[in-house]
């Protein structure tokens, strides 16, 4: 590894690993352009630096709500007395990620012997299909009840939860692609599906990055620790900025648009890595 390339991978991870594109596939697709093979322990344990980069950053985004989770966040003034900002609560959170968690924790061989770059390629197309399906049905088939991320029900957060799974299963579908269009289909809108789906992504990801680093510790050496702070660094930076924005321009951006993108991610990568 090198400073560009390391430089590269961490904004290609804090770009994608949020936003419905499949993280997966974007960093098999660059390693290879980049001519160098992203399974070996030392890019693995740098993958896993550079995720934590993006969940710093997703969390720093979300702090407000954390702290409302935790029961120290700020409170409001209502007529009658004081009323808590938030009604989501950790059991929203447990339930949607309990069921991807346990499935990580109990299968985690049978999903390691599952990646490759076949896999990857028939999710990228899957799970744009079926993002394409989540906003036709919330649009046209079905009431949203959770227009805001309060709004959540726990029934809709375990739905979601189990969506999840989906992920968990079958690499490159993408963890925020399968949540948000679980979401969708479970009566909560496209912008509290976003917000629950980057809410859960940070005790999820820590928990797997965390009990991969068990095994990958050692890797931390004189020489690629100077490449791991540069990759934690960029990827918290960009992971960062592409959120904030695409909170902000989420009515703007639809699922079938990232939708279509995969399409053509799909085909660059049977063109560039099947092939």
């Amino acid at each position: 590894m090198d400073t560009i390339t390391a430089i590269i991978l961490a904004i290609v991870e804090g770009i994608t690993e949020f936003i419905p594109v499949s993280s997966t596939g974007h960093m098999i697709l660059t390693a290879q352009l980049l001519g160098f093979s992203d399974q070996t322990p030392i890019m693995k344990t740098y993958e896993i630096v550079i995720q934590l980069g993006a969940i710093l950053a997703i969390a720093l985004v979300y702090r407000q709500r954390i702290l409302n989770l935790l029961g120290i966040g700020r409170n409001r003034q209502v007529r009658g007395g004081v009323m808590p900002t938030s009604r989501l609560n950790l059991i929203h959170v447990i339930l949607g990620i309990a069921p991807a968690l346990l499935v990580a924790f109990f299968a985690r061989d049978f999903i390691k012997s599952l990646f490759g770059a076949t896999t990857v390629l028939w999710a990228l197309v899957a799970g744009g299909i079926l993002m394409i399906i989540a906003e036709w049905v919330n649009k046209r088939k079905i009431r949203v009840t959770a227009h805001e991320l309060d709004d959540l029900s726990y029934g809709q957060a375990l739905a979601i939860g189990f969506y999840q799974i989906i992920s968990v299963l079958w690499p490159g579908f993408s963890r925020s692609g399968s949540t948000i269009s679980g979401g969708m289909l479970s009566g909560v809108s496209y912008k509290a599906s976003a917000d629950f789906s980057f809410l859960i992504a940070i005790p999820i990801m820590c928990a797997a990055s965390g009990y991969e680093l068990l095994d990958s510790y050692r890797y931390f050496t004189s020489e690629t620790i100077t490449y791991f702070v540069i990759g934690f660094l960029v990827s918290f930076v960009v992971a960062y900025i592409v959120v904030i924005l695409f909170m902000k321009w989420i009515q703007k951006i639809r699922l079938t648009h990232f939708a279509i993108y995969r399409f053509i991610l799909a085909a660059l990568f049977w063109l560039l890595v099947m092939r």
